[in-house]
């Protein structure tokens, strides 16, 4: 049932870009274990042992808090169509903001979008497939707008305002380093 493999072939990566959605998980030393899921089109391959993803504005900021201090990362697909499938990537990441030397570069990836807090760059060392046999199905029927319209609605200096009192620590009270995008 469950394979492991040191990249991504040709076949993981159809399989990823095949998803409409993601989960990401991640944990710093201590306190609690966060996993949330990802959407909008924000994840690219970049090659077989490296993923970058681009994080919206949100209510938390836990990655980047975790990352700053334990650079884990878990990326995480499952199908919910015809083919029973989960695939796991796990790796060390890293968090860029905006003041990061490649920030422009990775943006490219993505277009410049309103709300664009990090990107996450994982360099993959192990790889994972499972069967998914009991994972439900479910019909795809579109992608929400509701944060893109919310940042529209806030405009730049208002999600600026956003992360400087509501993103700038973890659940757990960890920094989350989104300071380097207010300067």
């Amino acid at each position: 049932m469950g394979k492991q493999f040191d990249a991504l072939s040709d076949a993981h990566r159809s399989f990823i870009e095949a998803q409409h959605m993601f989960f990401c998980g991640t944990a710093a030393a201590e306190g609690r274990v966060n996993i949330s899921p990802k959407g909008m089109d924000s994840l690219r391959v970049l090659g077989p042992n490296r993923i970058i993803w681009l994080n919206m504005t949100g209510s938390g900021n836990e990655t980047a808090g975790h990352l700053a201090e334990t650079p884990r990362m878990t990326l995480m697909w499952c199908s919910f169509d015809r083919r029973p499938q989960i695939l796991r990537t796990y790796g060390t990441a890293r968090t860029l903001h905006r003041d990061a030397a490649d920030w422009d570069e990775m943006l490219g990836h993505f277009g410049d979008r309103l709300g664009a807090r990090q990107i996450y760059e994982l360099r993959i060392d192990l790889v994972q497939t499972s069967c998914g046999y009991s994972i439900p199905f479910m019909e795809f029927t579109g992608d929400r707008d509701t944060l893109t319209r919310w940042n529209e609605d806030k405009g730049e200096a208002a999600i600026r305002d956003y992360w400087d009192t509501r993103n700038r620590k973890t659940i757990d009270g960890l920094p989350t380093g989104i300071d380097a995008n207010l300067g």
